[in-house]
């Protein structure tokens, strides 16, 4: 099977996923170290708006290391109607909140949505000590002024006694759950495209440097520029032949200013 593009450690494969993704298997896909997907939500009439639960069982064995993990963008709504079929091969890790700027629902009658949820899972197989991470941390701590320590403490842990302490601003702090970044809204090359604000944290969390990441339904490939700007490698697979063409156009610089830093040239091609 011939890559739609190829270069720098980004692949890209225009075709259906379930019918992609073995070929690129036997061909001898790399296992992945992260998993990212964004599948349809099934809560409008549009033709692509189709909820599908192939994926869940497909991208459970033969793609991730042992100490991989798998995003998927998603409604409370889809997750409880695919609940059992997670259930059946992953384990919920944690959720991340996407606070956005203007809402996406249509309802006039209901609280204006304005988040998307995204769920990390690992393998049921797995244990969650085995998987990957690099917990992200924020630099917008505010500045503490000197306190002192009152509390008094049990003798067998040593004389401690009233001690201060000072918070820098701009200090770390780990990132929060609930991440705003403002949508694509006016500037999307694709309806749901996710900005790169929330998936590269995301990534750089679950995916170390030089690794993989497979996104399956990748849409204008806004997974691929996040990998790439923080030195990781990618894979995408993409059913739309003019989304995959999209994905193409911002990766040879539709987006200049999301190249943080560059491949190691070394690492050559991903098959």
């Amino acid at each position: 099977m011939t890559p739609f593009y190829e270069r720098d450690g980004i692949a890209i494969f225009c075709g259906d996923s379930s019918e992609v993704l073995p070929v690129l298997r036997r061909r001898g896909l790399p296992l992945v170290d992260m998993l990212l997907v964004d599948p349809p939500y099934g809560e409008t009439e549009l033709a692509w708006d189709k909820r599908d639960l192939a994926w869940v069982a497909d991208l459970a064995e033969g793609f991730l290391k042992p100490s991989g993990s798998l995003w998927c963008f998603g409604s409370l709504r889809l997750f409880l109607w695919q609940a059992a079929a997670l259930r059946t091969y992953w384990r919920v890790a944690q959720e991340v909140v996407w606070e956005k700027h203007n809402g996406s629902g249509f309802a006039t009658d209901r609280f204006r949505r304005v988040h998307e949820l995204v769920l990390q899972l690992y393998p049921r197989k797995a244990r969650w000590s085995d998987v990957w991470k690099d917990p992200q941390v924020q630099h917008d701590a505010k500045a503490i002024r000197v306190q002192t320590r009152h509390k008094k403490r049990s003798p067998h842990v040593g004389r401690i006694v009233s001690e201060p302490y000072v918070s820098h601003d701009g200090g770390p702090r780990l990132m929060r759950s609930v991440i705003r970044v403002p949508s694509c809204h006016g500037t999307a090359s694709n309806p749901t495209q996710k900005p790169l604000g929330i998936l590269v944290p995301l990534v750089a969390y679950s995916c170390p440097k030089g690794g993989v990441v497979l996104d399956p339904m990748m849409g204008s490939g806004s997974t691929l520029l996040a990998a790439r700007a923080l030195g990781r490698r990618a894979i995408g697979v993409e059913l739309r032949e003019e989304q995959c063409e999209a994905a193409v156009a911002r990766l040879r610089g539709a987006d200049p200013t999301t190249r943080i830093e560059h491949l190691d040239p070394r690492q050559g091609s991903l098959f």
